[in-house]
């Protein structure tokens, strides 16, 4: 892309996004990061550059930029093409339950189906009188426990994760949404560290297998590969949850977890276990809950190393 040639023929908001949308449509990338579409990539990028808020006027794409600002705003669409960069990494924040959040390279790009289920209130799985205690574990930007702490306001919730620099983007997130008296932060490798018992575990841990971290598009090689690369079944981080969780959940306490892709392997490696799925109305899969007592009454057959099935055994 010759930045100067369209920076002197594109004068107005309208020209970019037109010629932004174009330019994402005849590329390569990805999307997979927030946003599905060429149009909601190139506005994002273009309202970030200007400073401008999501909900501006309609009429403000008619707006003639400074020379600076068509410049600025082309040099993110050349990021996002030639580098592959996922858009929350070229504007800093992404969005989470309706919370904005502060992300750049050392966490995951939020997006995770269990925001229904806190928006759900996470009934009607939990059944528990109220949930006062609250783990995040893997807890990467801490997008899922602070949007715990919102619609919880009497809860305490703990941020866990074996990164530091994960911790630290956490702890901006606490400071940006202002509820240091409630959520706080912990270095742990999954459970080694946690203290306590806790109504809910909240749980995006890494899941991806082998053969799917090894085909995943170039935007996801940006996100920490700690986060994402979970053994030969993607099953190494949520099989030592399911293990263990039971000893940090109170007696109504659930675990809600995310595997994605690899909920195949789990129900292959486990077919005596009835895992509940959660059905996503807005897309996403992968969900499990799982109480405390099933946790329990399942954990002989989870101490058992998973098998490797074959597309054609028989379960």
């Amino acid at each position: 892309m010759d930045i100067e040639k369209a920076a002197s023929q594109l004068l107005t908001i309208r020209d970019l996004l037109r010629f932004g949308v174009s330019s994402f449509h005849r590329s390569e990338i990805f999307y997979g990061h927030g946003t599905d579409n060429a149009w909601d990539e190139a506005l994002s990028l273009i309202l970030h550059a200007l400073d401008l808020p999501m909900d501006i006027d309609r009429e403000v794409l008619d707006a003639r930029l400074l020379d600076d600002e068509r410049r600025a705003i082309l040099q993110l669409f050349v990021d996002r093409i030639e580098k592959r960069i996922p858009v929350p990494y070229l504007t800093g924040k992404a969005w989470f339950c309706g919370l904005e959040f502060i992300v750049d390279e050392r966490v995951l790009v939020p997006r995770s189906p269990i925001a229904e289920i806190i928006e759900a209130g996470f009934r009607p799985w939990y059944q528990g009188e109220y949930p006062y205690r609250i783990l995040d574990l893997c807890a990467g930007s801490g997008c899922i426990g602070i949007a715990c702490a919102y619609a919880f306001e009497d809860a305490e919730v703990v941020l866990a994760d074996i990164s530091d620099d994960a911790l630290d983007v956490a702890e901006l997130n606490i400071r940006k949404h202002n509820c240091w008296d409630r959520v706080e932060t912990l270095q742990s490798d999954l459970f080694s560290n946690v203290s306590g018992i806790f109504d809910l575990i909240v749980c995006n841990p890494p899941y991806v297998d082998n053969e799917d971290l090894f085909s995943m598009p170039v935007e996801y090689q940006h996100e920490p590969a700690i986060a994402l690369a979970s053994g030969e079944l993607g099953l190494d981080h949520p099989l030592q949850i399911l293990r263990d969780a039971a000893h940090y959940l109170t007696e109504d306490g659930v675990l809600v977890m995310e595997v994605g892709n690899s909920g195949v392997h789990l129900e292959e490696a486990y077919p005596g276990i009835d895992f509940n799925w959660v059905e996503c109305k807005r897309g996403g899969h992968g969900v499990l809950v799982v109480s405390k007592a099933e946790l329990e009454y399942y954990a002989d057959q989870l101490a058992l190393e998973p098998a490797v099935f074959d597309d054609e055994a028989e379960l």
